[in-house]
This record gives structure tokens, sequence and C-alpha cells, in this order.
């Protein structure tokens, strides 16, 4: 493993603050009133403002400097808030008054969709930029509006495997080895969850439990399917979808059966659940093994192994938009152009591990021979590689994924810290639903 590998870290969003320092409340500064952005140009320099959210590693991994060092006139202004909420609100806040806005606007996965559908007319369409044809097939379907007008460019995606505890899995009479554990679920989920009753039953520990969480068991069912809430028509279907009410039966399964450790991923409590190793699997996306490590710590370097998931699936991913009134347009546009050109998500990829939604680098040896010396030299270029390749080409999203994703994860903690039946908690996560999307 290299040294860049070794500082493999996490982009985690929604929740975790991992850069709070940085400012929270983004577009603050700057606007005219009619669309206007921070950015613009005065005596030859053009300036260009950027918001982005959690560690999408162009500040962090000095990209920003080297591109205004290699075109001198171009000054860049990022504010980055660490909590992807409290961005994405402020974003819309701006969208509406028309004012305020950054030149260019990071887009979060589960935000895609709706803006896509109901504000692609304040963005930039980038699909007749040169180059914006090696990105994964399904990464720009994502950010595509109605009129095919594209507007965001791809940053990284999040590819799943399973991350395990080879010690508990040594003590609960469970094998050790990746190949032989990615064996035990092969192209079943409720195989991982008859994994789990094994565990349970061999291991001598009782306060460990197998996984962390029931959602991170549902999330990764649900993202390896072409529709989930939504239909390509934009109508809700998770109520009648196979792919949503089978991966909410076998996560109520595990949450009421006591096979969770009862933490919601990145949620309090998830991190000292990992620094006093109180559950042996967590199903994990590229950017959460960052994450992990940092929170495990040290003592518990080695212990952690990665294994394939049982099916294909992406978590998480963002992108770079650029806002249609901004003075620096064209200029914005080269430079996302620039950071989500495969040199660039390669480069970050060594840095932070933020895995490439680009074909090129995806390809490049820097990521398929990538090893984590943390989680036991496993090679997870090539396990997240093929998790990428397995995942649809067409992934329909809606307009409220993300709001609808938590409000399925808060369904399932009802059942695990609760006790609520699957059918109580199902109808309080409808209720809700509905509520939440009108």
């Amino acid at each position: 493993m290299s040294r860049a590998h070794k500082l493999l870290r996490t982009r985690v969003v929604a929740t975790v603050s991992a850069v709070a320092a940085l400012g929270l409340v983004v577009g603050c500064s700057g606007g005219d009133g009619d669309g206007g952005t921070g950015g613009g140009v005065k005596d030859g320099e053009v300036t260009i403002t950027m918001g982005l959210f959690g560690v999408m590693g162009y500040k962090e991994t000095g990209l920003l400097d080297q591109y205004m060092k290699e075109n001198p006139n171009v000054r860049i202004e990022a504010e980055v808030a660490g909590d992807e909420q409290t961005y994405y609100t402020a974003l819309q806040t701006h969208l509406a008054a028309g004012s305020g806005l950054k030149d260019i606007q990071g887009i979060e996965i589960g935000r895609a969709k709706e803006l896509a559908d109901t504000q692609a007319a304040k963005f930039t369409d980038l699909s007749g930029v040169k180059g914006a044809d090696h990105f994964l097939p399904w990464k720009l379907s994502q950010v595509t509006a109605k009129d095919d007008k594209v507007i965001g460019f791809g940053t990284d995606i999040g590819p799943m495997a399973v991350c395990y505890r080879k010690d508990m899995f040594e003590q609960a009479g469970l094998p050790t080895d990746r190949e032989e554990v990615a064996e035990l679920w092969e192209g079943d989920w409720s195989k991982y969850v008859e994994a789990g009753k094994e565990f349970k039953k061999g291991t001598k520990n009782d306060k460990v439990a197998f996984m962390d969480s029931a959602s991170g068991l549902f999330n990764a069912m649900i993202y390896g399917n072409s529709e989930q809430f939504y239909n390509e028509s934009g109508e809700l279907i998770y109520q009648d979808n196979p792919a949503v009410t089978e991966a909410w039966k076998l996560a109520a399964e595990a949450g009421g059966t006591g096979l969770t450790a009862k933490l919601r991923q990145f949620q309090p409590g998830w991190d000292p659940g990992l620094a006093n190793s109180t559950f042996a699997t967590a199903v994990c996306p590229a950017w959460m093994l960052g994450h992990i490590s940092e929170k495990a710590g040290p003592a518990n370097k080695g212990k952690w192994d990665v294994a394939k998931a049982p099916k294909g699936a992406n978590w998480g991913g963002s992108f770079l938009g650029v806002i249609d009134k901004s003075p620096v347009k064209e200029e914005a546009k080269k430079l996302v152009a620039w950071l989500t050109a495969p040199e660039q998500q390669e480069s970050i990829f060594k840095k932070l591990g933020n895995f490439p939604s680009s074909q090129e680098a995806l390809k490049a040896p820097a990521v398929t021979d990538a090893k984590s010396e943390y989680f036991s030299d496993a090679p997870i270029g090539k396990i997240f590689g093929e998790a990428a390749q397995e995942i649809p080409d067409k992934q329909v999203l809606g307009r409220k994924d993300g709001t609808i994703k938590d409000i399925f994860s808060q369904g399932l903690t009802l059942i695990e810290s609760q006790g609520k039946s699957p059918d109580e908690a199902w109808k309080d996560t409808e209720d809700r639903i509905k509520k939440a999307t009108g």
C-alpha cells in the first residue's frame, strides 16, 4: 500500500460535521439579487466561488491550489459546510431567492433528482462540455433533466462491500478469509442474515452484535436496484416495489431478532461502537472505510477486513453543478470539467479514498491495485471496482429520495430500539413519508 493510501479518509455526508470548522452556512456572501454569485472578473482576474459540503476532496487535497497555480488569472474561493443537510437547506433558500448562489454548487445524490426536476433552469447544461463521456453511464443519468439537460458532473460514487472483524468471526467459529467470508452470503442478502444467526450462536460475547444497524442492510439492498422509491414517471412506488418491501422485511427481521447493535450509521453511538468493538460487520460503501479506520482507531488495525457484498449496489456520491446566471459561467464550466476529470478523480482517491465515478479513473493502476493496510491489506480497488460494474446502468431517483431514505432508517430504529412490530413501524414510516412528500 502506498503512503498516500495510508491517509485514507471518508467523505461523510448528511449528518457528520467532518469539517464543521470550515463553516456551516454556505452561499452567504456575494450575490446581486438577480441570480448573482460571489464570482466575477476584475482587472483581468477571474474569481470563481464554490459551495461544497463534507470532504469532497478539492480543498483538502490541494487541487484548487494546483488549478490556480496552472491558471494564474483564476482565483477560487470555496466555502465548505460540514453538514450536508444544513448546506442543502441554504442552497434551496438561495435558489428560491435567485441570489447568494456560488458559481459552482455541490449536489449530493439524494438531492440530485429534486434539483433536476424542479431547479434545472437555474443550472447550466454540461452535456456539451468536452470530455463528458468518461463517466459511468448511470452516474450522469442521476442529474439529467427531462429535456436531457445535465446539471452536474459526477465526483465520487459509493460501491458497497461488507466490512467485518476477523477476530470476532474466528471467535464465533466463522471463516475469516475474505474469499470464504464472501461465499457465506454470495448472491443473496438473506444469506448475510443467516450468517448473522450463526455468528450469534457461536459467539461467546453477548455484548457483540453481528451487524451495526438494520438501516445499513436496508440501504444496501435497495440501492442495488434500478427502481427504489420512485418509477421513471416520478410516481411513488415504494409500497409495492419488491426491492423495498423485501429489504424492509429482511432488515426488520435482523433488527427484531437481536442481530444488530441498534446503531444508525453516523448517528450518536455509532462512533463509540466502532471504538469499543460492539459489532462485527457493517455494510460499507467505499467512502466509509476512512471513517471506520479513524473511529475504530489504531488498536483495531488489522482486525478489520473487507469482503464482497452479496450483490452490487451504490450508496452515495456527489456532483458539481454550475449556476446558469454565473458571471463567470464559462470559466466555472472549465473548472468543473477539470476537477471531475479522470486524473483528478484518481488523485483524490489516492489521497482520500473517494471512489471515482470516471470509467477511465477506475481502470488506472492506482485504483485497481489499491490495498488498505488498515483493513488487512484488502484489495479495495478490486473489490469496490467490481461492485461498481455490477450497479445497474440506470438508477431511477425521485425528488425526495434522501428524505425517504432517512424516514425508513428511523422506522427500522422503532423495531430495533422500541420493540415495535414490523407492521406498526411500516405504518408509522408510511404516514411520515406521505407527510414529507405531500
